[in-house]
């Protein structure tokens, strides 16, 4: 069994990788939706590498077999002979053909929790370990809000238009947003979202605090819909005015999108 674990072991991440990218959309939690496409391609390629490798190997075993069998049946006993020389062990001619030692089976460990226990998209441990995250330009002018009451917003525009708009684009209109739930000192809490360039490696946090919810904090990484509005606080570019503030209206729980990052 030895003989195929490297095998074993292509064929189950490549199972892990089509499994998260093909059937379903689990990949959403750890890459953009954009590199799908690779994924699909190395989940196939690695599984059939595997199991084109097993066949080699069988090849290689039935090769070996053949010519012990020769050997044995055209030297009679000078053959065993041959066989005593090598420490009296019918199976010393295979030893080195059985791969590495016993501890790399660990190495499915992995590739099986990802095809049966896929972990979780990045949360509020994740947001929490960062320091405040803002964006980059600096105090300007911002293009006007979209038509629409209340208006739909990235957790990453409203902070971008709270912290920098010198034209207060946001006041008086009612935003909605969507993301997970952190709590803070003091029973404050925020409105949290990861926001990804390429993958969950690079993500970055952007969150709202919440004011005036009508049943007060949800727990901690529950997914809710915020309606509400800005509620200016500090001066525009600087610490004041970090993390934004929005006066909610309502609160509602939602499900965790199947893409739970924002895109920068």
């Amino acid at each position: 069994m030895r003989r195929y674990g490297s095998c074993l072991l292509l064929a189950l991440v490549g199972a892990a990788v089509l499994r998260i990218s093909l059937f379903s959309e689990l990949y959403l939690r750890y890459v953009q939706a954009g590199l799908r496409p690779y994924l699909v391609a190395s989940g196939v390629v690695l599984v059939l590498l595997g199991a084109a490798t097993a066949v080699v190997r069988r090849g290689e075993r039935d090769v070996v077999g053949d010519a012990d069998g020769h050997g044995d049946a055209g030297s009679g006993s000078h053959g065993h002979g041959h066989g005593n020389d090598q420490g009296d062990d019918p199976d010393h001619g295979h030893a080195h053909a059985g791969a590495g030692p016993r501890i790399a089976w660990l190495l499915t460990l992995p590739a099986l929790a990802l095809l049966l226990f896929p972990p979780p998209a990045l949360g509020s441990y994740s947001a929490e370990r960062e320091a405040a995250q803002r964006a980059a330009q600096g105090v300007g002018t911002f293009p006007g809000l979209p038509a629409g009451d209340p208006v739909e917003l990235t957790l990453g525009e409203f902070a971008s238009r709270a912290i920098y708009d010198s034209g207060r684009s946001l006041k008086g209109r009612r935003v909605r947003m969507t993301g997970f739930v952190t709590h803070g000192d003091g029973g404050t809490w925020y409105l949290t979202r990861l926001s990804v360039t390429c993958c969950a490696a690079d993500a970055t946090t952007s969150k709202v605090e919440v004011r005036g919810a009508p049943d007060g904090a949800p727990p901690v990484d529950t997914w809710v819909t915020v309606t509400g509005t800005w509620h200016p606080k500090g001066a525009l570019g600087t610490d004041g005015a970090w993390p934004p503030v929005v006066d909610a209206s309502a609160v509602r729980r939602v499900t965790e999108p199947a893409d739970p990052y924002e895109k920068r």
